[in-house]
């Protein structure tokens, strides 16, 4: 992104120990720890000159000469070699130019990967300058912070001048006016601003006036949330505390593994037998080639005799284990027929019936450990809104049978996973989706999965807190229509790639020697 960078920046570039990062020091081994809140580093033995080199670091930010200040060359030799070693665990400060005392640290380059590398790229006063439109700014252990999915560092705005300094790129600005009212010397703004540029936290202006992030055909195609929910859902580019930890465990109670069911009028459903069910269902082989997503659907209404067998496939209760007082730090869990990370099974299914035989239009709650519906709203003004929103999502007006809204107690997920919390719960999404896909291809209905949905009408309707449970996909399903069967030949437009003798319609699916074609989506 800034082709002009250069390693190893000069002074008053200085280094320092992470803000979260102390020192140790084991007189008897002569072994040093640097601890940090997600890694450790033990080096040994230091003593001597590489002793003195840590113990200045512990002290605050010193610029090379300074802290190599009374070493000899060998000595320097070591103290690189440690330092590179400890790259991780250490960071660069950007400091005033003042002679001690009255040196100030601006900025604190902290890496948030372990191959990071440290860039300036020099910066003119009159270059035009902007933070890059990936760049953000939050607190952090009570300090601000300056962020960016695109760079292996974080900028801890450690000075006040850094963070005025920072808020005025937050449009183009000329680099010797950026720093007007932080009270810096226009040298001591173009050296911060060449520690924000070089990594990317701030970009140059181009010859036409524009900026990378903004122009670069890779970077135009990301949006600004998207990317930050790559970076941070994955190890790698971000340093925070990752997977299952238990950040929580002894301070908040864990949700149950089942949801306590609502009040209210409830419907038992039909529950299938294995033994019906394997005698006529199509061979998963079948069922996985023949799946596709139907928007329009049929004029024979879905039954309850249906919908209860649909329900007990995808999403009943299968198992549920309760830790004893002999395993008291063991989850509680549960099984349902798709799979789920540490089996939390945070989702649940929200039923709005619009049509179906034997069942009342209403929206419900299924309750998968009793297998029942459970009413929870039957005003027809909140099923047309849902339906609204699933029909603004098709891109046409959809007159399913039944639309599920499909949420998750996100507590069930974050009390046992950093990080990944809310991206292993789209994750499960998306495996429900291909579960409820599977099961109602096999049973000859007609479903469709939906790419967008309102959260925060669907929390109103079913009464829910947004914050603690709302929703995250949405579902329809309806028998299929008769003008849906898809044409024998698909015309020029369709390729048929790679076995198109598998693409068999269903109903002949499971014939010797059938033939036939199917394509879309």
């Amino acid at each position: 992104m800034n082709p002009a960078s250069t390693e190893n920046p000069p002074e008053p570039s200085a280094r320092a120990l992470r803000t979260d990062v102390r020192v140790t020091f084991d007189d008897g081994t002569d072994t040093a720890v640097l601890r940090g809140p997600v890694t450790s580093l033990a080096l040994r033995p230091v003593r001597g000159a590489l002793r003195t080199v840590l113990h200045r670091l512990a002290e605050g930010p010193l610029p090379r000469g300074e802290l190599y200040e009374g070493l000899g060359d060998a000595e320097r030799g070591r103290a690189d070699a440690l330092l590179e070693r400890a790259a991780p665990l250490l960071a660069h400060s950007v400091l005033t130019h003042d002679a001690p005392p009255s040196r100030r640290e601006l900025i604190r380059l902290e890496p948030t990967a372990r191959d990071a590398r440290h860039q300036v790229t020099a910066v003119a006063a009159d270059a035009r300058v902007r933070l890059s439109r990936f760049a953000f700014c939050r607190t952090r252990e009570g300090v601000l912070v300056l962020e960016s999915p695109l760079v292996k560092f974080r900028a801890v705005l450690t000075d006040r001048a850094a963070r005025v300094l920072v808020a005025a790129l937050g449009q183009p600005v000329s680099a010797a006016l950026a720093g007007e009212g932080t009270g810096l010397s226009e040298a001591e703004v173009l050296c911060a601003l060449a520690h924000l540029v070089g990594p990317g936290f701030a970009e140059l202006a181009g010859p036409d006036g524009t900026f990378a992030s903004d122009t670069e055909p890779v970077l135009r195609q990301w949006d600004f949330h998207d990317l930050l929910f790559h970076s941070r859902i994955r190890s790698g580019r971000y340093d925070g505390v990752f997977g299952a930890v238990y950040p929580h465990r002894g301070t908040i109670d864990p949700q149950p593994a089942v949801k306590t069911a609502p009040r209210g009028p409830a419907t038992d459903l039909y529950r299938p037998r294995r033994t019906d069910i394997e005698a006529r269902d199509p061979s998963l082989t079948a069922a996985v080639e023949t799946r596709r997503s139907h928007r329009t659907f049929g004029p024979r209404a879905l039954t309850a005799r249906e919908l209860g067998e649909f329900l007990y496939r995808v999403q009943r209760v299968r198992v549920h284990h309760t830790p004893g007082p002999h395993a008291p730090d063991r989850d509680e869990v549960v099984s349902r027929p798709y799979p789920s990370g540490g089996s939390l099974y945070e989702l649940e299914l929200y039923v709005t019936v619009l049509r179906c035989q034997g069942l009342a239009p209403g929206i419900y709650h299924y309750d998968s450990y009793a297998h029942r519906l459970v009413l929870l709203n039957e005003a027809e003004a909140d099923r047309r809104s849902l339906l609204g929103v699933a029909s603004r999502a098709v891109g046409f007006e959809v007159r399913p049978d039944v639309l599920f809204t499909v949420t998750s107690r996100f507590q069930r997920m974050a009390w046992k996973y950093r990080a990944m919390a809310y991206a292993t719960t789209l994750r499960h999404t998306g495996v429900l989706y291909q579960t409820m896909y599977l099961v109602a291809t096999a049973m000859g209905l007609a479903p469709c999965g939906l790419g967008n949905g309102d959260a925060d009408l669907s929390a109103r309707v079913l009464g829910l807190d947004y914050l603690q449970e709302s929703s995250v996909g949405d579902f329809l399903l309806g028998t299929p229509a008769a003008d849906t069967a898809l044409p024998e030949d698909p015309g020029e437009e369709w390729h048929m790639v790679n076995s198109p003798e598998w693409a068999i319609p269903l109903d002949a699916a499971e014939k010797p020697g059938a033939t036939g074609k199917s394509f879309g989506p």
